[in-house]
């Protein structure tokens, strides 16, 4: 049976470069983003991650280097009517409703969604009548969304999309992303949330001006951060420092009950565990805390010579 094949790059950045006089923001990074993924570009304050988004949406050009979205120039009229970007502030005009500033906007594209389809999908339909100024920061948050799916685009880009919501309302708005991107859409959002990020399907991390990871959240959290493993066991340090996974090891002297605390730092928890089971050993107080994004990323973020992370 043969394999599906790969979906087709929307994006794709090569040697892409940006200096601002003698300061290097963008230091030659390849990218390529394919139809249907939400990936999550990460960074710090300073990192090139911003002037690296802005280039990708035909805002800023690259010093050197080059950039296709959707298999054309960036800058192209074309490319922009097809795609939408939702940024942190909207400035609407105050005296519309919400239902009518939907409107208006779908009208600046060749295509565009029904209003009340794109109310439902950034769940405004009980605040269609309200007026711009008379919405709360939540609610604005999620006009921004809609007025950046209005057009129907190819490529979604959101900043700091969920900064303003709660969390029912952020579970309900991931829904409606996914939803979008089971479409065949492309979701491209930046974030310093964490938790927000582990919604992607992969993160790329930027810092110098460089894509030093490009992975599954998953991925990420297993190569670089460790899963710790605590426990009180009668295993021998011998034994420990055995088992397979084991990137390194606590291990205390034994108690009153022959049993000795003990911290594994291991890339993932099930097969130390199952190995140190099969050997009879006495295991109690055992807690299993998983890696983290947060982990990973400050990780990687303070290793300025990190060679870049894939998977």
């Amino acid at each position: 049976m043969t394999a599906p094949a790969p979906a087709l790059p929307v994006i794709e950045a090569r040697a892409l470069r940006r200096t601002f006089g003698e300061v290097v923001a963008v230091d030659g990074i390849d990218l390529t983003i394919r139809r249907g993924e939400v990936v999550a570009v990460l960074g710090p304050n300073g990192a090139g991650k911003t002037t690296t988004i802005e280039m990708l949406l035909g805002l800023r050009r690259p010093t050197s280097g080059t950039v296709h979205v959707l298999g054309a120039d960036p800058e192209s009229a074309d490319v922009r009517a097809r795609v939408g970007a939702m940024l942190q502030d909207t400035d609407a005009p105050a005296s519309l409703t919400v239902a009518e500033m939907i409107t208006l906007v779908g009208t600046y594209y060749p295509m565009h969604l029904p209003t009340p389809f794109v109310l439902e999908r950034a769940d405004l339909v009980e605040h269609a009548g309200k007026r711009v100024n008379q919405l709360s920061g939540g609610q604005r948050q999620r006009l921004s969304f809609a007025l950046a799916i209005v057009g129907d685009p190819d490529i979604l880009y959101l900043d700091e999309p969920t900064a303003a919501l709660d969390v029912v309302a952020r579970q309900r708005f991931w829904s409606y992303v996914r939803a979008f991107a089971d479409l065949g859409r492309t979701i491209v959002f930046s974030t310093h949330d964490m938790n927000e990020a582990d919604e992607a399907d992969r993160v790329v991390v930027i810092d110098h001006g460089l894509v030093i990871a490009d992975a599954s959240p998953t991925e990420l959290k297993r190569l670089v951060a460790a899963t710790t493993v605590t426990m009180r066991t009668d295993a021998t340090p011998d034994a420990l420092h055995g088992l397979p996974g084991v990137r390194s090891a606590t291990i205390e002297e034994p108690g009153p009950d022959g049993l000795r605390p003990v911290v594994l730092h291991v890339s993932d928890a099930v097969a130390p565990l199952r190995a140190l089971l099969a050997c009879d050993a006495t295991v109690v107080d055992l807690l299993v805390t998983e890696a983290s994004l947060t982990t990973a990323f400050l990780h990687l973020t303070s290793q300025p010579e990190q060679p870049e992370v894939t998977a």
